[in-house]
């Protein structure tokens, strides 16, 4: 499974509005980011108390990439400041 594909999966299951979920794959110098963009009003679900629910999507994309050895980040974008 695609880095982008698990991020999605997981997301579309956490939030309110599965139908808003995108994602991006950007290639870079040093790995791959994911950019996630939900609902505005989904934000909450996606973040968490504490950054919890966040750090744990890293968590689990963290360990997809090192299966494939490769370096994912993932960086949420907030939808009413995307370009």
């Amino acid at each position: 499974m695609a880095a982008s594909d698990l991020v999605e999966f997981v997301a579309k299951k956490l939030v309110t509005h599965p139908e808003s979920v995108q994602v991006r794959l950007i290639e870079g110098d040093a790995g791959q980011t994911v950019q996630l963009t939900v609902d505005e009003a989904d934000m909450g679900c996606i973040i968490g108390r504490n950054g919890r629910t966040a750090k744990a999507i890293r968590t689990l994309l963290f360990a997809a990439a090192t299966k494939s050895q490769t370096q994912v980040g993932l960086e949420i974008v907030n939808p009413s400041q995307r370009q």
